[in-house]
């Protein structure tokens, strides 16, 4: 298999075969890791208000920025291989 598909694999696997609510970190960072994989560079300004979830994922893939596709992806499938304890 391919790192894309490999990449697509984990994606539908975490919405499935995880079985226990993972971290508010954990969740961020698959977030982040997920959206740096799929759409590169965070672009946008940051949110304001009080929407502190739309916040904290702002800040969780901000903290990317200049992580290659490939390199989120690979840390994607070790996260979700993790959390599925596969």
């Amino acid at each position: 298999m391919s790192l894309q598909e490999d990449f697509k694999n984990a994606a539908e696997r975490s919405k499935t075969e995880i079985k226990e609510r993972p971290s508010n970190e954990d969740l961020l960072k698959l977030y982040a890791l997920y959206k740096q994989a799929d759409e590169g560079d965070l672009t946008g300004e940051r949110p304001g208000g009080f929407d502190f979830k739309a916040i904290a994922k702002f800040n969780a893939w901000e903290e990317l920025k200049g992580k290659s596709s490939e390199e989120a992806m690979k840390e994607y499938i070790d996260l979700v291989n993790k959390l599925t304890n596969a």
